[in-house]
């Protein structure tokens, strides 16, 4: 079993899973069952990864339960391939919530000022900043941060699907 599984088995149970610096805490009306507790012991480290927020304010947690979510609601509207779709929605979502700044006058891609015929054009919103591109400079720039975004999902247990690679 694993640790998504036993978070499932402890919810089930009627306990509330949170964390306290590396402690994984525990509330339950009951006492839960001893089989239960022998699963979030075998896999505290692992419970204790999943639940803590990263930089974003979301724990590996949240994502998965994002993707799965995702997937669901393409899969209700008839999506061919509704985990490639919910693997889009979280790349949006990664990149939404981890936005890219640069200084204004400066390209994010290459470093490089503006030039008369070579302008920066913002990327982003303004309540997160801008990050400042050339033209020329977004695809590659894009790229990478695509596939950042397809690291730190990969990191939280939630992988491409074939089809989409």
């Amino acid at each position: 079993m694993s640790a998504a599984e036993a978070i499932t088995a402890a919810r089930a149970a009627g306990v509330r899973l949170g964390i306290d610096e590396d402690a994984l805490t525990l509330e339950a009306a009951a006492a839960p069952p001893p089989a239960v507790v022998e699963l979030l012991s075998r896999h505290k480290a692992e419970i204790v990864a999943l639940l803590r927020p990263a930089g974003d304010g979301w724990s590996a947690l949240d994502w998965r339960t994002f993707f799965v979510e995702r997937a669901c609601i393409a899969a209700v509207h008839g999506a061919l391939d509704p985990e490639a779709r919910a693997f889009e929605c979280c790349i949006v979502q990664w990149l939404n919530r981890n936005p890219a700044r640069s200084p204004p006058g400066r390209c994010l891609g290459c470093g490089q000022a503006e030039h008369l015929h070579d302008l920066l054009l913002p990327f982003g919103t303004d309540q997160t900043g801008h990050a400042w591109l050339h033209s020329r400079c977004w695809p590659a720039w894009h790229a990478a941060r695509k596939a950042d975004a397809i690291a730190a999902l990969a990191a939280m247990g939630i992988d491409q699907p074939r089809t989409h690679r």
